[in-house]
């Protein structure tokens, strides 16, 4: 197996370092011979190939390995060679008679892949995998059994750093600024600073992860937390290929999903289509306690009941051609379609000061939801030469409309049955976004690059929201003009950026600057603007311009040792749905109101980053510190309205805080004691502070959290795996609520099928259905104890068949996705 003679050339090399009395004598010279290794067709680096340099008798003399970019630089004595090539899975090549009496760089070798040995290739994608660049963190998913049948956002709960709470909320290191990428770009399949869609995708169609918590000047400045860049699977074997899974859960959820791809020496054609049908069962629980003694019902008590039933439909395909060894132009398509229907039932039970009942209310809002996503993207990459010299533009087109219909009926079922006013809601929610973004890389010298780039992102939102509210019960509605509006809100964002990195023996440095100008514009057109609240400016037109340096150094401590330092400035950019200064209703007593006042939130970051590999464990850590200015909190207090039922109402609304300062440790473990059995962990400490007021109200406070997760993966007889997976995160608070602490375990089991060709798996999610938020709010009016559960305990059968493809796998080491030369790789 190439693998042994991977290692045996390795020890070789070690050996032939370690004792160059024994090789090389005072009489003979020695000269460097440098070259790349290339896949060929994809032209993708292959980082640790190995390259050795073998006598007229066959012996090894020395030899080396490739780098991240595939390249190589081996001291060798003067003298006549075969040079040879190994990577697993793909043919030998050897260079005959190669005489070396001087400095060379030999031509870019190409392998290819070997089908007959392709069943030699060590399944390293079967936990996840990590690899450390300057400004990032890269997680390989691998086969993680859990997230069989599961989505998109279901597998990035399994990567170190990241968190995704109950109502599918992404957190990077517990913050959750969070910038959500697509093979390096915002794309409508991420949903429009939404994550909704992202719950609607099948895991399976991840590569990898990138968590880019020291973002690059290549990268947009959004997002304080950091950025998370998610690889879209995309073949590169050659011929005609792919994988058909589809799966069966309770509660009731089915789906199927095609990957296909053809490739030949000159295109790449590729899609991805998937069906999902999905129940989601939730329920919710509050209890509300006032403190004013004139009030009938001081105590309220809330149980809400969620039936989801959502069916989505998504694809994606694209084609790949290539102009010559040196240009490539892509365009792709992606549709996305949705359709929800859900039913929240409410009952409210309300007791006086003796916590006696007195009143029973419920409250039942059907809900239809349908929405859809069409993206259109162009790509033309142009290679000037094979050392990196390359520019790229891209164009992305990309719109979306989602309307949402709810008929929300009301009655009293206790002391005396009365029906109430019903009340019909519609959302109009239209959205249209242009990209362009032009990148250009220029190496200089041997280890030195220069970068430069433009990106331009426009973006149009317009919201109707009208209410209909019955009139008594005679069925006759009437608009209500007092909520009835129409908000129209525009984000551009131009930004230059500029960067240099550079290489001195164990250090890299990668240094950049981005300049970036954004304009936030909001309309709000309504017939009454009473209840919108008189001290809120409806109408804004802000131009905010700001300068992001960013700073990532590496040293390299040993082949697998390293630290890295980073500092970037951020931007946390508020959200449409922020700025709407128009209340939205989960019920007639919890609103949620924007502000439209709300400013952009600026932070500076700092990580020190450690790395450690060893034959069979590997340690990832880091420590990070985080100062925002103009942070975002999101607040609770009694409006003084009440709903017609006399019930007070409680605004929520998101202000500018003073400060939010972070810091915290985090540390990563990948462990391989032996070939069946395979152990993952990560654990996460951090600890805030928030400073500022509100209304004559001191928000501040001080929080200190963790979270930590395991994965076991156990290889069983007769080709069946079994992995358990668990999450806790640790209680948190801010200046009003304080929330218990969450577990969850998902276990799953696999058995490969068809000479490895077809995999049977089956998984529960959440095992002791333990997966709620539990949390408690106080202020100097009321206080309020939640419960909520996004989706209880579920089950799922899944079927994987595989054409022209063998198992998943990870070709020891390299990335394998198409947007893997963000940012200088050191």
């Amino acid at each position: 197996m190439r693998i042994s003679f991977t290692i045996c050339l390795l020890l070789a090399s070690l050996i032939s370092y370690a004792q160059p009395s024994d090789r090389v004598t005072e009489l003979e010279r020695e000269f460097k011979v440098s070259g790349q290794v290339l896949e060929k067709g994809s032209d993708l680096p292959l980082e640790y190939a190995s390259v050795s340099f073998l006598d007229s008798a066959g012996k090894i003399v020395t030899g080396g390995i490739t780098d991240v970019n595939g390249e190589y630089e081996v001291k060798v004595p003067e003298g006549t060679y075969t040079i040879q090539f190994d990577f697993i899975s793909f043919k030998t090549r050897r260079l005959t008679g190669q005489v070396i009496d001087n400095n060379i760089k030999l031509p870019v070798v190409y392998l290819e892949l070997d089908s007959e040995s392709l069943d030699e290739v060590v399944v390293r994608a079967e936990t996840t995998e990590v690899q450390v660049r300057l400004d990032k963190k890269i997680y390989n998913i691998g086969k993680d059994l859990t997230t069989s049948g599961a989505t998109v956002s279901d597998a990035l709960n399994n990567v170190p750093s990241v968190t995704v709470d109950v109502e599918g909320n992404i957190a990077l290191r517990g913050n959750e600024n969070v910038r959500i990428l697509i093979n390096g770009r915002p794309s409508a399949i991420a949903g429009f600073g939404s994550t909704d869609a992202l719950r609607q995708l099948p895991a399976e169609a991840i590569e990898r992860v990138e968590v880019i918590t020291s973002p690059s000047a290549r990268y947009d400045a959004e997002g304080t937390a950091g950025i998370l860049n998610i690889i879209l699977r995309k073949e590169k074997t050659l011929g005609l290929n792919g994988s058909v899974i589809t799966n069966l859960g309770y509660p009731l959820s089915s789906g199927i999903n095609a990957n296909v791809n053809l490739r030949t020496e000159k295109f790449n054609i590729f899609n991805t289509t998937g069906y999902r049908y999905r129940e989601s069962p939730g329920n919710a629980f509050f209890e509300n306690r006032y403190f004013s003694t004139s009030r009938e019902f001081p105590l309220v008590q809330e149980s809400r009941d969620y039936d989801r039933l959502g069916r989505n439909f998504n694809s994606n395909l694209g084609m790949e051609y290539f102009i010559n060894d040196q240009s490539s132009i892509t365009a792709s398509g992606f549709i996305r379609i949705g359709n929800d229907d859900d039913l929240t039932t409410n009952i409210t039970n309300e007791f006086d000061g003796n916590n006696v009942l007195g009143r029973t209310t419920i409250r039942e809002e059907q809900e239809t939801e349908d929405d859809k996503n069409y993206q259109l993207a162009l790509n033309y990459r142009n290679k000037f030469n094979d050392n990196g010299h390359e520019l790229t533009a891209d164009f992305q087109y990309e719109i979306s409309d989602e309307t949402q219909d709810a008929v929300i009926g009301e009655y009293i079922s206790m002391p005396t049955f009365t029906n109430l006013p019903t009340e019909i809601v519609t959302t109009v929610e239209d959205k249209t976004e242009y990209l362009f973004q032009v990148d250009y890389v220029l190496p200089i010298g041997e280890n030195a690059q220069f970068e430069a780039g433009y990106r331009g992102n426009f973006q149009e939102t317009t919201t109707d929201f009208t209410v209909e509210e019955e009139v008594n019960t005679s069925g006759v509605f009437v608009r209500n003009d007092s909520l009835s509006n129409i908000f129209s809100f525009e984000q551009n964002v131009n930004a230059l950026y500029t960067q240099y990195g550079n290489k001195f023996g164990n250090f890299s440095f990668l240094l950049g600057l981005r300049l970036e100008n954004t304009v936030l514009k909001g309309d709000v057109t309504a017939e009454d603007i009473s209840s919108s609240g008189s001290e809120l400016d409806l109408n804004f037109d802000k131009d905010y311009l700001g300068l992001f340096p960013t700073v990532n150094l590496i040293y390299e401590l040993g082949e697998r040792e390293n630290i890295t330092l980073g500092y970037n400035r951020r931007i946390n950019r508020p959200r449409h749905w922020f700025l709407n200064p128009f209340p939205s209703r989960s019920s007639e007593a919890n609103v949620f109101q924007g502000n439209p006042s709300l400013d952009p939130a600026y932070a500076s970051a700092f990580d020190l980053g450690y790395l450690r590999r060893w034959d069979k464990i590997t340690l990832t850590s880091s420590i990070y510190y985080q100062y925002e200015t103009d942070s975002f909190e999101r607040i609770q207090e009694d409006t003084g309205e009440l709903t017609p039922n006399g019930i007070p109402i409680i605004r929520t609304i998101p202000i500018n805080l003073s400060t939010n300062e972070r810091i915290g440790f985090e540390a990563g473990i990948l462990y391989n004691p032996a070939k069946w059995l395979r152990f993952n962990g990560s654990f996460n400490f951090f600890r805030f502070s928030t400073e500022g007021e509100f209304n004559g109200v001191d928000y501040g406070a001080d929080n200190t959290s963790w979270f930590a997760r395991g994965s076991a993966k156990v290889s069983l007889p007769a080709k069946i795996d079994w992995q358990t997976n668990a999450f806790y995160r640790g209680p948190t608070n801010n200046a009003q609520t304080e929330s218990e602490g969450i577990l969850s375990i998902n276990l799953a089991f696999s058995k490969d099928l068809f000479n490895d060709n077809a995999t049977l798996g089956f998984n529960v999610s959440d095992l002791f259905n333990s997966r709620k938020r539990r949390s408690f709010t106080s202020t100097d009016s009321f206080t309020s104890e939640s419960e909520f559960q996004w989706r209880e305990r579920s089950f799922n059968m899944s079927f994987t068949y595989r054409f022209n493809q063998k198992k998943e796998r990870q070709r020891n080491g390299r990335e394998g996705g198409d947007f893997e030369d963000e940012g200088f790789e050191g």
